[in-house]
């Protein structure tokens, strides 16, 4: 991660146009396997709640655990990569993912499928990296950031095939066949990375800093952990509190360490370099919204409108097919207009999208979902992709690896934030309101009913009649009013960002630096 030496090839590097297409490609479907399963179980939320008794926030860690050790071990899996060479870390990663995912075929509890779906995530911490990596050191200066706008169209388009998959398996199989297509995606990218992906490494990158490591994990670990628990356990409880404040102190230390020894694992002065700054403050804050709404939609989608897994993810289409249809233009309009132009552009859709989304109540329809989620897309393209080139263009070629690396952190770090962040504000909000509706019930059931829509409706069914379809369109209600409010959070998190990323930005993007001088 802190190499300053040129990549070395232990086999000759790829001459023509068509091998570097076909490592695109090969890199793209790694990348797919990788963020499908980040946000395809989100289809199969609502399922698995009935069938394994999960309450929102279990479904919460079901969705993090995944996430939070992806963007936990990105660092240190980065460093390892450009020390003992990217394919070979690559392949690691590939089959960590593939036989971690198989694993929770045989889960019979959350518990259990919480941890396959960390160890997965640290499968997926090796692959993500060494995609750009790869990415970056085939393609000549004057074709990567087209090659980066195809790798950027397809972290999000990525999402779109994980849930139109999920969604079609889930019309003839259980949620545990998403895990069967993930893992056999993984095998094939095995096989297909083997063939085509030539080896580098970098002779000079420095040790693995083993404290940095523990640090960040820790940290990032311990702040998702308290987010999550916050709406479930209250805000005061002394384990959140504990939570948060293990998280600073990790996250201090970490500052404090990485900026004294000699070989960080992030060397933290990059940050004084505006377009690495601001171009990850913005993939942070666009990711926090994207995979926010993902997860949110989809059970409004499911549980509120009454649609199947397939519709579910078809809804989300107008939201996928804008970020593939116009990232891989966003360079070339950065480079035209600036990126505070395009950049500000694309972060005043994206909250333009979350505000047309939070208006969405129980009898909305599909017509909101449509409009705020191609807005949201075409946003995310002018906001994302730009921001990834700026920290492309910021460092020199000798540390490209820690451009990807610090691209790849910004991106899940926001993705598992924007599910924890808004899914717990959703949370809070959703069980104030169904708490007002299961008052009069025992307290049990009320909490059941307090646990997640899914229990709510199911109560309902069971008490019948009149009470009983009070109590549904309660619940749906208090679902609505919460994914509001999360949606609204989005709003003033992206306005914020976007306003703090324009101010920092160069006005123009520039060529890819030369040096790496940021001492002053």
């Amino acid at each position: 991660m802190t190499s300053t030496g040129t990549n070395v090839h232990e086999s000759p590097p790829t001459a023509g146009r068509s091998r570097r297409l076909a490592v695109l490609a090969v890199m793209c479907v790694a990348l797919i396997a990788v963020v499908g399963m980040l946000v395809s179980l989100a289809v199969a939320l609502p399922g698995l709640a009935r069938d394994l008794g999960a309450t929102e926030a279990q479904l919460q860690w079901v969705m993090n655990a995944y996430g939070v050790a992806f963007a936990g071990l990105l660092l240190p899996c980065g460093a390892l990569g450009d020390r003992y060479g990217r394919k070979g870390a690559l392949l690691i990663g590939l089959v960590i993912f593939a036989v971690a995912t198989a694993a929770a075929l045989w889960v019979d509890g959350t518990g259990a499928l919480i941890a396959w779906r960390a160890a997965a995530g640290a499968g997926a911490a090796l692959i993500m990296p060494m995609t750009l990596s790869v990415i970056t050191d085939v393609f000549p200066p004057e074709e990567r950031g087209r090659a980066v706008g195809v790798w950027s169209g397809v972290f999000g388009g990525g999402g779109l095939v994980g849930i139109l998959v999920a969604g079609g398996l889930l019309e003839a199989y259980s949620w545990r066949s998403l895990f069967v297509f993930n893992a056999l995606l993984a095998v094939a990218a095995v096989a297909a990375t083997a063939l085509v992906v030539p080896t580098s490494r970098d002779p000079h990158a420095s040790p693995l800093d083993i404290p940095g490591a523990v640090l960040s994990v820790a940290g990032v670990a311990s702040l998702v952990f308290a987010i999550v628990e916050g709406p479930e356990r209250g805000w005061t409880d002394p384990l959140v509190a504990a939570g948060f404040g293990a998280s600073a102190a990790a996250l201090a230390a970490f500052v404090l360490w990485e900026s004294r020894t000699a070989r960080p694992l992030l060397d933290l002065r990059i940050f004084r370099l505006p377009g690495v700054s601001a171009g990850s403050l913005v993939i942070v804050i666009e990711s926090m919204a994207a995979f926010g709404v993902f997860f949110l939609l989809l059970q409004y989608m499911q549980e509120i409108l009454g649609y199947s897994a397939f519709r579910a993810g078809l809804g989300l289409l107008p939201l996928a097919a804008a970020m593939i249809i116009f990232s891989p233009s966003a360079p070339g309009l950065g480079h035209r207009f600036g990126l505070r132009a395009v950049i500000g552009l694309g972060m005043a859709l994206i909250a333009g999208g979350l505000a047309v989304l939070s208006l969405i109540d129980a009898g909305s329809g599909f017509w909101p979902v449509l409009a705020g989620g191609a807005l949201m897309g075409a946003g995310v393209a002018y906001a994302a992709t730009p921001a990834t080139d700026a920290i492309l263009a910021s460092l020199p070629a000798a540390k490209q690896g820690v451009a990807a690396a610090l691209n790849d952190i910004t991106r899940e770090l926001g993705a598992v934030l924007g599910i924890a962040i808004l899914g717990s504000v959703f949370n809070s909000s959703y069980r104030g309101d169904a708490g007002q509706a299961a008052r009069s019930l025992p307290d049990p059931v009320a909490e059941v009913v307090r646990d997640s829509l899914a229990g709510a409706l199911e109560v309902a069914a069971r008490i019948g009649g009149e009470p009983g379809a009070r109590l549904a369109d309660a619940a749906r209600d208090a679902f609505a009013a919460g994914m509001s409010n999360a949606l609204l959070a989005g709003v003033a998190l992206v306005a914020v960002g976007g306003v703090v990323a324009v101010m920092i930005l160069p006005g123009r993007s520039r060529e890819p630096a030369t040096d790496y001088d940021v001492s002053s």
